[in-house]
């Protein structure tokens, strides 16, 4: 068994100051969520301890860096106790037992417990654990200077400093429920929030509003906006279009929450609403009369508007990388068996395919990698673990790998250090993308009986990595480079196009703290250097 010292190793760094906590933060929390480690209660507990030390964005980078990672429940409790733009990635992705929901469910803000409440896929026991808490998650604190209910009136008693009237007319009894939450407003205020307008100007933009519709479904009475863009609108009229939940809860004359509503238009009703509403009926005969309900507008943690598939987001790229990937590993592994036989005897023109198809997913495997490693930049979700990488060994590594590209090519690569005990500072995985994506763009791009020559130096605090441009590379002077998305330099080449590739090693290579250059001969790569201000140069031992 091999005993893994990485937790230990982390838990023992210097975590009192803010890039330290930082730094422990990303690292405890992918060890965790990648299953690399265990969630132990020693680890959830320092994470909690330097949480106040490690700023929002960075917190929120993390769980948007493990949404599909499959984050143990121990990790998916830390994550839901924050605030909920933090929690959102991890609560609408996490994967978990029923125990494990309905161990972590009376423990969760009603925040968290409402973002859980948006899924469609959790196990039906914790569906019925949610359930549970819907009143007293809903529940909304009473303002100063408003009096309790007197149930046998029906009404409320109103003080005479009451700020506003709490008894609006028309025959609606929930509206008394937007008069608290006017008083609350006006007697506590909020900063962040602009002054509520006056009810009534058209133009102004409101937040909330009640309505009441006829057995029918048209609404019929409207509290709180303008009435004139949905009095007289039947629900799911071109001019008030609601989801499907509306319509299923007519037919069966339920309840529904937190629909979607869109109001057209320009006036203060037009936009986006989520709303609630419950069926009303008459008490003597037991007939459905309609509907009465709230509506508000969506909070910056739900989506109500429709996401248009011509504006990808990052995290679209990454759910599209994370449904690549298995499928394509998939076949990989399947060619892999055929080639070597092992469901028994193949053909040898099936064992070509084969290798064929290998070949292929690989590259493929590749692209895959690349779009990840873009959508977590764009995310600032990249992980970046600190190490030491050995120039001479990175480099002999990615010629290895190109061979049967330069067999194919008829081309070659001459390696040259200038110190044989250079080493770099930074991630390894990053720093190997960045170098075997640059040389294998420029042999996929050479022509036969071409040498490009490698090199490798100190510039003071960097290490330069230098690499000759092919000649096919002589019509796109300079950053000209970057714009070869659209043409193909060869056999081998990046599936996404030179350009891509250039662009993201120049992004990556900023990431780790240094830069690419295009020169007129050569490419130029640096990264910072590895050292020991006392010997000089560090060893990669």
């Amino acid at each position: 068994m091999r005993f893994d010292d990485s937790l230990d190793t982390v838990l023992g760094a210097d975590m009192a100051t803010p890039f330290g906590a930082q730094s422990a933060w990303r690292q405890i929390t992918d060890l965790i969520g990648r299953g690399r480690v265990t969630d132990t209660p020693e680890a959830l507990d320092r994470l909690r301890a330097i949480r106040a030390l490690v700023p929002p964005q960075v917190r929120a980078a993390s769980a948007r860096s493990l949404a599909f990672a499959t984050p143990p429940a121990g990790l998916v409790r830390l994550f839901a106790e924050d605030d909920p733009a933090i929690a959102a990635p991890i609560l609408s992705t996490a994967r978990l037992d029923a125990s494990d929901w309905l161990a972590m469910i009376p423990d969760l803000p009603p925040a968290s417990r409402s973002l859980l409440r948006h899924r469609r896929d959790l196990p039906a026991r914790a569906v019925r654990a949610l359930d549970s808490y819907g009143a007293s998650d809903f529940a909304l604190p009473r303002p100063d200077g408003v009096a309790p209910d007197i149930p046998a009136a029906g009404r409320r008693a109103v003080p005479a400093n009451d700020p506003a009237p709490v008894d609006p007319t028309g025959p609606f009894v929930i509206a008394e429920l937007v008069a608290r939450l006017d008083a609350y407003q006006r007697n506590h205020g909020d900063l962040n929030r602009p002054p509520r307008p006056i009810i009534g100007d058209p133009d102004a933009p409101a937040e909330h509003f009640c309505f009441e519709t006829d057995a029918s479904g048209t609404i019929r009475w409207v509290d709180g906006i303008p009435r004139e863009p949905l009095i007289g609108v039947l629900l799911g009229a071109s001019s008030a279009q609601v989801d499907g939940i509306v319509t299923g809860a007519f037919r069966r004359r339920a309840p529904f929450a937190n629909a979607r509503l869109v109001v057209t238009g320009n006036s203060a009703a037009g936009g986006d609403w989520q709303m609630s509403a419950t069926p009303a009926f008459e008490p003597s005969s037991g007939r459905f009369t309609g509907y009465r309900g709230v509506a508000r507008r969506p909070r910056a943690d739900e989506r109500a508007e429709p996401i248009r598939a011509s504006q990808p987001t990052a995290e679209a790229f990454r759910a599209l990388v994370h449904e690549l990937r298995t499928p394509t590993n998939a076949i990989s592994g399947f060619a892999e068996m055929i080639e070597a036989q092992v469901l028994g005897p193949t053909p040898e023109v099936y064992r070509d395919m084969a290798v064929a198809i290998r070949g292929n997913t690989r590259e493929l495997l590749d692209a895959i990698e690349d779009v990840d490693t873009a959508a977590r930049l764009d995310q600032q979700a990249l992980v970046l673990r600190p190490g030491v990488v050995a120039v001479a060994g990175l480099l002999s590594r990615a010629a290895a790998d190109l061979e049967p590209l330069m067999r194919l090519r008829k081309s070659a690569i001459d390696i040259g250090l200038g110190r044989e005990d250079l080493s770099i500072a930074g991630d390894e995985i990053a720093v190997g993308r960045i170098v075997s994506r640059l040389m294998g763009l420029v042999v996929a791009a050479s022509g036969q009986g071409e040498h490009l020559a490698v090199g490798a130096r100190a510039e003071g605090e960097m290490v330069a990595l230098t690499i000759d441009r092919p000649r096919a590379f002589a019509a796109h002077p300079g950053d000209a480079l970057f714009t070869l998305d659209s043409e193909d330099p060869g056999e081998g080449a990046s599936l996404l196009g030179a350009g891509f590739a250039l662009r993201l090693a120049r992004r990556l290579a900023v990431e780790l703290g240094g830069g690419l250059t295009i020169g007129e001969d050569r490419l130029t790569l640096r990264l910072p250097a590895a050292l020991d201000h006392d010997v000089g140069q560090l060893s990669s031992n």
